[in-house]
């Protein structure tokens, strides 16, 4: 069946319905029509099972038939991504979605070569959630991850206290296996619950940010031998992270 997204108040009221972009795809897209069995998620955990009850220009009116819940993954993986050039940033926040990231953070680093202004960036932020929730539609995830707005290497660590382990893809000389360092962190720390990966653009961050990144607990993680990609770097990251925590 077809999945589409409805806001989790939506999805608790005694009339469910979906509206705007998600009832049009039902509807005129799609074809659905009153009688068919649709599935809803409102991308905190819950989905439905749905019947359509009505049909007009504006929605669909639901009737639920059968609810159920998703739990979290067990650990919270933010991607802090340095904003690459094209429509890459549309395929990390996808195989973000797919890998079981909680929350993506575009970052504009130094070397980033795109830059946005504040109108610019609230324009890509809306587009990038919209990616996020087909990625959700598309895969089967019920809870959908959050993208930030669009921060620079400094402000994403002036706005955000260290939490959980904090690592850095880096191509410097000091950096270890992802892997080592997970097992290292859980032996003095303890259960690995939140895990946040910076990953730079092409060229990789500039010394001066690295070491801003050291200075705020990051770890330096080596990513191989082989110089990846971002695009590359960031489905590696996420994939040794889901592999080793989830």
């Amino acid at each position: 069946m077809h999945r589409f997204f409805i806001t989790p108040e939506e999805l608790l009221s005694d009339a469910p319905a979906l509206s705007g972009d998600e009832s049009h795809h039902c509807l005129n897209v799609l074809r659905h029509d009153i009688g068919d069995k649709i599935v809803v998620f409102d991308g905190r955990g819950h989905e439905a099972t749905a019947e359509i009850v009505t049909a007009d220009k504006r929605q669909a009116g639901l009737r639920v038939l059968h609810r159920a819940v998703s739990p979290p993954i067990r650990c919270r993986v933010t991607l802090a991504q340095a904003v690459p050039k094209g429509k890459n940033m549309d395929l990390i926040i996808e195989k973000a979605v797919e890998l079981g990231a909680a929350e993506v953070v575009p970052l504009l680093s130094e070397r980033t070569v795109v830059q946005l202004s504040s109108a610019d960036a609230d324009a890509k932020r809306e587009k990038w959630q919209a990616v996020a929730r087909e990625a959700c539609k598309q895969c089967g995830q019920n809870w959908l991850p959050e993208v930030a707005a669009p921060l620079s290497t400094k402000a994403f660590f002036e706005q955000r206290p260290p939490h959980g382990l904090r690592l850095i893809a880096s191509l410097q000389p000091d950096s270890q296996p992802i892997k080592q360092t997970l097992e290292t962190y859980a032996q003095l720390q303890g259960a690995i619950e939140s895990v946040t990966i910076l990953v730079g653009p092409e060229g990789d961050f500039t010394p001066a940010e690295i070491s801003l990144a050291k200075s705020h607990g990051c770890h330096p993680v080596t990513l191989g031998p082989i110089i990846l990609r971002t695009e590359t770097a960031a489905i590696y990251c996420l994939s040794v992270l889901g592999h080793e925590l989830f």
